[in-house]
């Protein structure tokens, strides 16, 4: 079964002097329970794109499809991350009150159930003795370990994660990588993980989805046919996972031939052919 269905998305941007095409055509699926990772080139429209499928922002032409349903908002199955996890959370709310806060607008749900949510998710990301601190007593780790229980806690069907490891050090991002795994293997969540990372794509996702340079096209589909069961030491230093991670280096840095992939679009004028 395929939880998210992305056909066909285009976005462009128009301005008083130009016009540009920040994607042009992306299509890719996402089967259910799927951990796929997507990397690409600084400033290549991830986060355009992961705003379209999280409902935040209308593609130029295209449809992004959960469970076959089309996302025209934010869907109330879907949970995102974002890299800024700072100003994801509110600094004068407990830790227990900022991952419940979404739930109170979750219908049906009983003040006790949103408790055992609450508790079962702190204590999944390892943050269980934290209930009572505010987000400024954390570190920037912890606090996103907060915004992650915060998004496991409302039990999406789809979590989409917007380089959510970006701003922390690198032995936090191991740890944070681990958990994610973790997470993905207890819950099965579907999830599309967007990263600039390259290393960190190999090592988390079942599959990687490689872009190009903007505007933004698939370049390859790649299976990671990596054991399941993975750690930062013997993992990363594989030979497989080397391989991968170069396969992964190249088409990113492929030089750009195909003349139809302007960067930018002249206003009022078209792509060229």
């Amino acid at each position: 079964m395929t939880d998210l269905d992305v056909r066909g998305i285009r976005k462009v941007y128009d301005g008083r002097t130009r016009t540009v095409e920040a994607v042009r055509d992306l299509t890719f699926t996402v089967a259910t329970g799927e951990l796929v990772c997507l990397v690409g080139p600084s400033g290549c429209g991830k986060t355009t794109l992961l705003k379209i499928i999280a409902g935040l922002l209308e593609p130029t032409s295209g449809e992004v499809l959960l469970e076959g349903r089309r996302v025209d908002g934010p869907p109330p199955d879907m949970a995102v991350v974002f890299q800024e996890y700072g100003r994801s959370l509110f600094p004068w709310k407990t830790v227990r009150d900022n991952v419940e806060l979404p739930l109170r607008q979750k219908k049906g749900l009983t003040a006790a159930r949103r408790r055992e949510l609450v508790e079962e998710s702190l204590a999944a990301v390892g943050l269980a003795e934290a209930h009572a601190a505010y987000p400024w007593q954390l570190s920037g780790g912890m606090q996103q370990r907060v915004a992650i229980a915060r998004a496991i806690a409302y039990e999406p069907r789809v979590l989409l994660m917007d380089e959510p490891f970006a701003a922390v050090d690198a032995q936090t991002r191991a740890d944070l990588e681990d958990l994610i795994r973790d997470l993905w293997h207890r819950f099965r969540v579907t999830t599309l993980f967007v990263t600039h990372d390259i290393d960190e794509a190999v090592y988390l996702g079942q599959r990687v989805l490689i872009l190009s340079q903007s505007p933004t096209v698939v370049r390859q589909d790649l299976v990671i046919d990596l054991p399941d069961q993975r750690d930062q030491l013997h993992t990363r230093s594989s030979p497989r996972f080397a391989e991968l991670r170069a396969q992964v280096y190249s088409q990113i840095h492929r030089p750009r031939t195909d003349p139809a992939v302007p960067e930018e679009v002249p206003a009022g004028r078209g792509p060229r052919p």
